[in-house]
């Protein structure tokens, strides 16, 4: 036990030999023991082994939310193999493009995406192992070399017998980011695991060695943690919540439907008793707000319920206060932070958006990458220091833009959100300077926009974006999916939202919509609602 290190395997492995009967992961229809997750794992890492994948190579995983994607990724770990997150929604051009970025030698995908696999690699090389996991699914094509998951386990040990590994095994996360193809950031295990999977305490303290971890976890049930991960595995924010289930020896519950109901959800959150739901934005935040607000009461016990987090994405004011207002006892925030930064703290809510206290590792830094002074009123990039990434995988340049030295040899991650410091010390953001909208020669930030949208009684939820303007440049023009049974006319909304931004801010073109479109991760998806405005 005392040669454990800050590697991820490690880390598991701790908490399970901790608690080996308890509960690790709910994923409908599969229920697993630490033990039992354990012993999958442990498979899956030694049906690599076997077939050629060794350590340091790039394994893909492509599924929905299920119990083989923790299994993949934690035998991954143990197998000292890199698990590599492939977004389901892709089409074949992106998909073929990853798994070449990447460098796949093997890929696990559900039955479902043997369509999506097979004209992948329609006359293009296919990673050397295929592990293919059944989901139900009747026909599609068979993908010529691909196996089965279960029979790959079936035939390997259940034991560990993996060797010692090193805190410098890499994390890999692919994120599409705001422009271009998607670009994998590479972490080293112990970073990301003081960074944003637990090792950083929340308020605890950080882990002073991987033998500490075990004393952060409840021996009995009393204390423990039962985590609802919402969102989609595949990506950053999902995958850091379960994490920090894990290294307290929490139970992660997995939403596994394919389509987003908030009763589902509240009905899973009644069954397993959750203490802690990690959510994404708005997006699953309104709906879950909403079925309580509009349910008759007690329809869902919720009593179980002490921490909502939003991560990937900011809650509205007015998001919270529903929820506040329907679970009085929860605490409601927001978890800031990026693949590239890690999870930077709470936000709190200030009078001129969203703040977080500025923390020694974090700074708001000018062009020159100097570090502003609280209240200077300047606006600037927010950024991080310490434990940062190691860069974008196989992306020299863009490596040097996200993570720039500073005049004085200290290393940043810069991810492109832009801030100010308050006199305080708190830190505004704004948001990502290049979803900021200018329109003539004036910077609008589009998540302030929405937030006023979002007050008005009638508006349900709200996408702004910019879209070409002759005059201006560009002009803000807002999606907007209205509570049913409304129909807010524009300038009912342009009315609205002036008194509570200034005039240039204001929308100057509003179209209502059914639905409004989101990415796989729940985000409000900008590029395809500039398509209602033909842009």
């Amino acid at each position: 036990m005392g040669d454990r290190v800050f590697n991820l395997a490690d880390v598991f492995e701790l908490v399970a030999d901790a608690v080996p009967d308890r509960v690790a992961l709910v994923a409908d229809p599969v229920v697993h023991t630490y033990a039992e997750l354990d012993r999958r794992a442990n498979r899956f890492g030694h049906a690599l082994h076997e077939r050629g994948v060794g350590p340091g190579a790039h394994v893909g995983i492509l599924a929905r939310n299920r119990a083989e994607w923790v299994e993949a990724m934690v035998g991954c770990y143990k197998a000292r193999v890199v698990p590599v997150n492939l977004n389901y929604r892709y089409v074949a051009p992106e998909l073929r493009y990853v798994v070449d970025n990447a460098d796949l030698t093997a890929l696990v995908y559900e039955r479902a995406f043997s369509p999506l696999v097979a004209e992948s690699f329609t006359g293009f090389p296919a990673p050397g192992t295929l592990l293919v996991v059944e989901d139900g699914t009747d026909g599609g094509p068979e993908v010529p070399g691909a196996e089965s998951y279960e029979d790959a386990l079936a035939g390997a040990s259940p034991d560990r017998g993996f060797g010692p590994r090193s805190p410098d095994d890499l994390y890999l996360l692919y994120t599409g980011g705001t422009t271009g193809m998607p670009k994998g950031v590479m972490w080293r295990q112990e970073d990301i695991f003081f960074a944003a999977m637990g090792g950083s305490g929340w308020g605890t303290g950080p882990v002073e060695s991987p033998e500490g971890i075990v004393e952060r976890v409840p021996t009995d049930d009393t204390g423990r943690v039962v985590m609802l991960v919402i969102g989609p595995l595949m990506h950053g924010n999902a995958q850091w919540a379960m994490w920090n289930s894990i290294t307290v020896g929490g139970t992660t519950v997995l939403a596994t439907d394919h389509r987003f109901e908030a009763d589902r959800i509240w009905r899973l959150v009644e069954r397993e008793r959750v203490v802690s739901i990690a959510l994404v934005g708005d997006a699953m935040a309104r709906p879950l707000a909403h079925a309580l607000s509009t349910s008759p009461p007690g329809t869902y016990d919720t009593s179980s319920v002490f921490v909502v987090a939003s991560g990937g994405a900011m809650l509205s004011k007015t998001v919270k206060q529903e929820l506040r207002s329907q679970l009085p006892d929860a605490i409601i925030m927001d978890r800031f932070g990026s693949s590239e930064s890690g999870a930077q703290g709470a936000v709190e809510d200030g009078a001129d958006g969203p703040r977080f206290v500025m923390s020694d590792d974090t700074g708001v830094l000018d062009e020159e990458l100097r570090p502003l002074r609280p209240g200077d009123g300047r606006m600037g990039r927010l950024a991080r220091t310490g434990r940062i990434p190691l860069g974008y995988y196989k992306d020299e340049e863009k490596t040097a833009a996200t993570f720039p030295v500073d005049p004085d040899g200290v290393r940043w991650s810069v991810p492109g959100d832009l801030a100010t410091v308050e006199a305080d010390g708190t830190i505004t953001v704004h948001g990502r300077g290049s979803a900021c909208i200018n329109t003539g020669g004036e910077k609008v930030f589009p998540e302030e926009v929405e937030s006023a949208l979002k007050t008005h009684p009638d508006v349900f939820d709200a996408i702004v974006v910019g879209v070409p303007d002759e005059r201006f440049g560009s002009r803000v023009a807002a999606a907007v999916l209205p509570r049913q049974g409304t129909a807010p006319g524009i300038g009912e909304l342009q009315d609205h939202c002036r008194t509570l931004i200034a005039g240039y801010k204001v929308p100057r073109e509003v179209v209502l919509v059914a639905e409004l479109p989101m990415t796989a991760a729940g985000k409000p998806d900008a590029k395809a609602a500039r398509e209602f405005f033909g842009s």
